[in-house]
């Protein structure tokens, strides 16, 4: 296993978890889980904590990395998506935070996905720390 990626997490609440994924020191792209419920499955985001992440290839997002060892979770992927609609307890990648409809979210996530699957060419798993920073009230501005 090479270096660890960090998640770090900057904001909660209805519109779900917003973070920014961080790999060498730097920050490359944002991330969006569902909001915080508990870990229950296919409708929360993950607890903070350390993972192994492993390459997967998914029936429906293609060549991936899977979060694995969650408790009482699997099939956690990467992938693209805009809002939290667009995942079942997944991590969505993101270029920049937006509005789509009245959803927040983020947006050119085909960019960040293919810089995400770049940053991990060569490797088959790596360790990610996911980390919380967040306080109360948005970051981002509602509709």
């Amino acid at each position: 296993m090479t270096e660890n990626m960090y998640l770090v997490r900057l904001e909660k609440g209805d519109h779900g978890t917003f973070g920014v994924l961080r790999s060498g020191g730097d920050v490359f792209c944002l991330t969006l889980e569902p909001p915080d419920r508990e870990n229950i499955p296919q409708i929360s985001c993950i607890p903070p904590g350390r993972y192994v992440c492993r390459r997967v290839v998914s029936p429906r997002f293609g060549r991936t990395f899977e979060i694995t060892d969650v408790p009482g979770r699997s099939h956690i992927l990467f992938h693209r998506g805009n809002v939290a609609a667009d995942t079942s307890g997944c991590v969505l990648l993101g270029s920049r935070f937006g509005v789509l409809g009245r959803a927040r979210g983020v947006l050119d996530s085909g960019t960040a996905f293919d810089s995400f699957m770049e940053r991990c060419a060569g490797r088959d798993e790596f360790a990610l720390v996911i980390d919380e920073a967040c306080g109360e009230g948005p970051w981002i501005q509602s509709v």
